[in-house]
């Protein structure tokens, strides 16, 4: 089949999601201008630089009816007025409270204490951290791009942050490197389908001096 977007698909659901997958789970701390604690999994999320290491994450409201009103999401303008955030790692263990944290509640609602989480304090930034997850990622904030958007919609803002403190747990390391086995990772795929990532398979980079002559 082949449809093109601003007609609609004629599906059940929205495939698109499905087939860019699966996507990593940006969970994603921050603090209103009040102190006010959120917490939020965003999938469109990515690690997109080394040096320095930054992350993204976009963040917008859920597609309704254009027109309706639609709340920009707590998380990015958070970020946007107070320069913070945290990025915890999503893993199988915690994927009951990690789903809970996804709630469309009102901005005063603490989802650490809804999910059952334990705050944990950061070293380098001030929103919390989720203690029972096994990787942090402590990072300030570098800047903001607003996306087209359809007319009557809001637009998805990315907010990009650069990151300045990493914690790992010595549990998920084997011989100094991060296992995935031991982390279990989750990764979100479309519709309401999640993955485990428990597996991984190796390919070194092919070099040129080495295949030049048989190309």
């Amino acid at each position: 089949m082949f449809y093109e977007p601003k007609d609609g698909h004629g599906l059940p659901h929205n495939p698109f999601n499905s087939i860019v997958a699966p996507r990593p789970i940006g969970w994603i701390s921050s603090l209103a201008p009040d102190g006010t604690v959120n917490l939020a999994p965003y999938s469109f999320f990515m690690a997109v630089s080394y040096s320095p290491p930054q992350v993204l994450f976009s963040g917008g409201p859920r597609p309704g009816k254009a027109g309706e009103a639609a709340p920009k999401k707590d998380s990015a303008m958070n970020v946007e007025a107070t320069g913070e955030f945290v990025v915890n790692l999503a893993t199988w263990d915690l994927r009951e409270p990690m789903n809970k944290t996804s709630i469309d509640s009102p901005p005063d609602h603490d989802e650490f204490e809804f999910a059952g989480l334990t705050k944990a304090p950061s070293e380098l930034v001030k929103p919390p951290r989720v203690k029972e997850s096994p990787i942090h990622l402590e990072c300030v904030y570098t800047q903001s791009v607003r996306l087209k958007s359809l007319p009557g919609y809001e637009p998805n803002i990315i907010v990009i942050g650069e990151v300045v403190g990493v914690h790992i747990d010595k549990a998920v390391l084997t011989e100094g490197l991060v296992d995935v086995a031991k982390l279990k990772a989750i990764a979100r795929l479309g519709y309401m389908d999640y993955a485990l990532v428990d597996d991984k398979f190796t390919m070194f980079r092919p070099k040129w001096a080495e295949v030049a002559e048989t190309v």
